[in-house]
């Protein structure tokens, strides 16, 4: 969890992009000198003092090319982050199950929204608006996701965003944007929605937090940590303090895992695009009985 009791994350396979064809080429376009200046604002308008543990926390959370990818080679690893958070251990033994931190009563919740950096400013994304979510699609579009080698990326359409986002229960207060306030340009989205998780003989409504996205010249910024604590807040005002989340590597404590295939119908196609490897190649080309 970055942020109390809220985000006490399930890692789990990511679930993204089951289909080859959802997977986007990355590019290098360049947002010119706007960001440039964007960075510049973010930098000057944060010190030491302004820091919180938040911030401090996801300072430390570095994952590399060397992160875990089973439950034995986690074991060996010290996580400096996790290890802040209010998650159990992978050797921690659970004598009783129910929520990790005590739950507060919504009138203990903090009513107004977290500060931004100064030239940021918050804003409710409305999906409905063609607009708005075209907005939203560009953003995750030309940042979000991405392979180990900065190549591939999750290519989400429009239409498949506005399903994902409004399942039976969603909440617009829910779909969180970051926009510079004097461009109005889009440059952060968190989303929750709601989830009914059964855990043994007990059900309990938390929200999957999904598609939290930065641009990537604002990365390690500050705005990250803020929107996590933002959609924490708004998340606690309904009286829900359990979230979950899905990762494609081992975190403390995984408590679910599943796997998906691609299947490559034109495998010419994805070698030249190097979305596949040698050994690839050899599976999908050996006789089949």
């Amino acid at each position: 969890g970055e942020d109390g009791s809220l985000l006490k994350k399930k890692s789990k396979k990511k679930k993204k992009g089951k289909d080859a064809n959802a997977i986007h080429k990355s590019s290098e376009e360049s947002d010119g000198p706007i960001l440039d200046c964007e960075s510049k604002v973010i930098n000057n308008s944060l010190n030491t003092n302004q820091m919180d543990p938040v911030c401090k926390a996801v300072d430390l959370l570095k994952i590399s090319h060397a992160t875990p990818k089973s439950i034995d080679e986690a074991k060996k690893k010290h996580y400096q982050f996790w290890d802040t958070q209010p998650v159990p251990k992978f050797d921690e033994k659970i004598e009783e199950h129910g929520p990790i931190d005590v739950e507060k009563t919504i009138d203990e919740i903090r009513k107004e929204p977290y500060s931004l950096p100064a030239g940021f400013v918050w804003d409710n994304v409305d999906i409905n608006n063609p607009v708005v979510l075209k907005e939203v699609y560009t953003l995750l579009n030309e940042n979000y996701v991405e392979d180990d080698d900065n190549m591939f990326r999750f290519d989400y359409s429009p239409d498949f965003l506005h399903w994902a986002l409004q399942p039976p229960g969603w909440k617009p207060e829910w779909h969180i944007g970051v926009r510079v306030q004097k461009s109005s340009k889009l440059i952060g989205f968190i989303s929750a929605i709601p989830a009914h998780i059964r855990v043994y003989h007990h059900k309990q409504l938390m929200v999957e937090i999904n598609f939290l996205c930065v641009h990537k010249k604002l990365r390690a910024k500050r705005v990250a940590p803020v929107l996590i604590r933002e959609v924490t807040r708004r998340v606690n005002c309904f009286g829900i303090f359990q979230a979950v989340y899905t990762a494609g590597v081992v975190l403390p404590k995984p408590v679910s895992s599943c796997r998906f295939l691609l299947l490559l119908f034109i495998i010419a196609y994805f070698s030249a695009l190097r979305f596949c490897s040698g050994a690839d190649l050899m599976y999908y080309l050996r006789p089949q009985f």
